[in-house]
Order: C-alpha cells, then structure tokens, then sequence
C-alpha cells in the first residue's frame, strides 16, 4: 500500500504541476506535436548538446555576500574594471570617452538569476564596475529565512528592497550607482526608492527598467481568456502552498513533464521564432532550477505589488523604461505606464521581444544601457554609444 500512495502521490504531482503549466501558459498542442515527432531520447541529448555548446551564464566575478535584515545571505558578484580593457570595446560601447567611477547594479526577476544578464555582463565587463545579485532563495543566494520552516511567510516585494540595500551597504559602499532591474528585479528598485529616498537621491544617477511594472498584475491575462485567467487566479495560491508542501514529490513530477515545462518556458520567454535554441535552454535551466516552495513563497507578492507612488522619488534622474512588444508576463503596456509616470524617462519597446527580451535581443538592451550610463554621467558625452557585436556566450 505504501508503494502504491506513493505512486499516486507522484503521479498527482505530476499531473498538477503540468496543469498549472497549461492554464497558465496555454501551449501543450505544440509541445504534443514535438513529442509525436521527436523521441525522448532525442529530445534529451539535444538539451546536453545544447548545454554544452553554449555556456551562457558561465561569467563570474569576485564573490560577496550580504546580510539581509532577516539574517539571509544574499550573494553577490562584482566585476572590476580593468586598467587595460581593449579600446576597441571600450570605443564601441562609450566612444572615445574613458568611463568615470559608477557601480552599475544588476536586479533580476523571479525564478532566474544574476546569469540572466549574460550579454549585458559580457559587454560592460571591464569597461564599468558591475555588482549582480541572487535576490533571496534564488540562484547562489540562502533561502529566504523569514520564508522558512512551518511559520514562513510569504515574500513581500518591499521585502526584496530591503535586500537590495543590504547588498549595496557591502558591495557599493560609496560612489554613484545606476541601477538596472528586470521584471520583479525592477519591482525591487521601486521599493528600494519607496524605502529609501533620500539614498536613492544622494547616491543614485540612472536607472533602467526592463520588462517590469509599477503594478496592477492582477489584471495581466497571460495572453488567455479573460474567464480563465481569473479562475485559475482565485485557486493558484492555494494550490501553489499545496505543492510547495509536496516539494520533492513535485520536483519528480516537474522532472517527467520536462518537455511540456520547456514548451511553456520557451512561450513566455521569448516572442522571436527564431530565437537561439542554446539561449532557450538557457532560460529554460535557470527557470527550472527554482524550487516548487520558492515558487510558492513569491507568487502571492505580485498581486499585491503597487509601487507608482514610488516612481517620483526617481523624477530627476535620467531611465530608461524598455520592454518586449509580445511580453505576455509584463506587458509593455505597465512599461509605458511607467514612462507616463516618468516624463524624462526614455521609452524603448522591443519588436518581437518577449519577458527576456534581454537575452533575445541582447545588442537592443545593452544599447540602450550603454546610452543610460552616457546620460546619467557615468561616461562623458560620447561620440558613438552603439553596440554592433553580440558577445559570444563564453566572453569575457
């Protein structure tokens, strides 16, 4: 009987990780087809193929960590610049203009971290001081303690702000900072900015936002029926506390629906048809790599994310507002409801761009940060700011 329960459990486990997949992404048809048509093994030795060929997310830097309020250890990595970075980068992204000291701050979003930024860290690698971090209970960072155990919490996006401050106590103590936040990432700022203004004015000269918003979540469909989106809104948190009860039973289910988690992946990720296949599986590492519980922790925060009263605290600093066209978890609508808040603010909308639009049109994002440093005054006016080379995966 033991043996039985437990293949029950599994297999409802399974079958209601995958569904949550489905109500909330809508795109097991295609995935079916690949599945008639292309074995399993298949399938598994071109993700290791893939794996091996391309090593995004394979740039590091000197390791740091910080304290959190609630005793969490959130880690961190700072590049240096370098004394003899080749001229020929350094032209490309500022001109002939040397970079003045400025820690640039990379935030990103839930269920990714520090190596979703990899383009942008390859091409500002050496030429500007960059931190990236692991917001709490992702990536290299310690599960967040005040989630933890039977009386954990939920996270709150105020929460990640306080974390954001920590980390630039250590990692940043002085100098000007420009910080650069993509989805909850950018949500992180905004409540770094509601928490701490008069840090944000004394120390913070730019600021970029990357398919994110200021609020009003709740009203997102997903790109589904308006009716089924608010169905599966009313019962997913509870679900969600339920799986992330049944951890190591679901992580099995998620492992044996692996290819219809690829398939959701790649549809909220990216809008581009011909997106680089190692860059997909990139994503699709990173996502996967985010515990059911953590999963569980975080969800609940969005729907209550309301930061517009924040955004002023940011109204004389030079921003960056940028976000794919077919963001379907983001929509480049909450992007330009940002910019409406933030007349100065430079407004960029990505044509097929999806949530990554970081990855998927790299050379796009990391122009538009190149030009944000040049505005912000952290390289003097230059005379070319345009990026005309994607960095390899491996470069730096």
């Amino acid at each position: 009987m033991g043996e039985s329960s437990s293949t029950g459990n599994w297999r409802r486990a399974g079958f209601a990780g995958a569904a949550i997949g489905v109500l909330a992404a809508g795109a097991a048809a295609g995935v079916a087809v690949e599945r008639l048509t292309v074995g399993r093994s298949v399938r598994q030795k071109a993700r290791l193929a893939l794996d091996a060929t391309g090593p995004y997310g394979g740039l590091r830097g000197t390791p740091g960590r910080a304290l959190a309020d609630d005793s969490t250890v959130l880690y961190y990595e700072v590049d240096d610049v370098e004394d003899d970075a080749p001229a020929a980068r350094r032209r490309r992204l500022f001109g002939r203009k040397e970079p003045a000291p400025v820690t640039v701050v990379f935030s990103h979003g839930y269920c990714l971290n520090q190596d979703s930024w990899h383009f942008q860290r390859a091409a500002l690698r050496g030429l500007v001081r960059t931190v990236h971090w692991d917001q709490r209970s992702h990536g290299r960072s310690g599960q967040g303690v005040a989630q933890s155990g039977p009386g954990g919490v939920p996270v709150t996006i105020d929460q990640l702000g306080r974390d954001l401050k920590a980390v630039l106590d250590v990692a940043a103590p002085e100098g000007p900072l420009v910080l650069v936040g993509h989805s909850m990432g950018g949500m992180t700022i905004m409540a770094l900015a509601e928490r701490y203004p008069e840090f944000v004015r004394d120390r913070v000269v730019g600021v970029a936002f990357v398919g994110t918003s200021a609020g009003k979540l709740g009203e997102v469909s997903y790109g589904l029926p308006i009716a089924g989106v608010n169905a599966v809104r009313r019962v997913l948190p509870g679900v969600l506390r339920a799986l992330g009860s049944q951890a190591e039973l679901v992580e099995r289910g998620r492992r044996a629906t692996a290819d219809l988690f690829a398939g959701l992946i790649k549809r909220y990720s990216f809008a581009s048809k011909d997106v680089d296949p190692a860059v997909a599986r990139f994503a699709e590492r990173m996502i996967e790599s985010t515990p059911i519980d953590v999963v569980a922790a975080f969800y609940p925060a969005f729907a209550e994310h309301d930061k517009a009263a924040a955004l002023p605290v940011l109204q004389e600093l030079p921003v960056l507002a940028l976000a794919g066209d077919h963001d379907l978890v983001t929509p480049s609508s909450h992007t330009e409801a940002i910019a409406d808040l933030l007349p100065d603010a430079e407004l960029v909308i990505v044509p097929d761009g999806g949530h990554l639009v970081m990855l998927e049109h790299p050379e796009v994002v990391t122009d538009r940060l190149a030009d944000l440093l040049v505005r912000a005054g952290a390289v003097p006016e230059a005379t070319a700011a345009t990026v005309t080379v994607r960095p390899e995966p491996g470069s730096g």
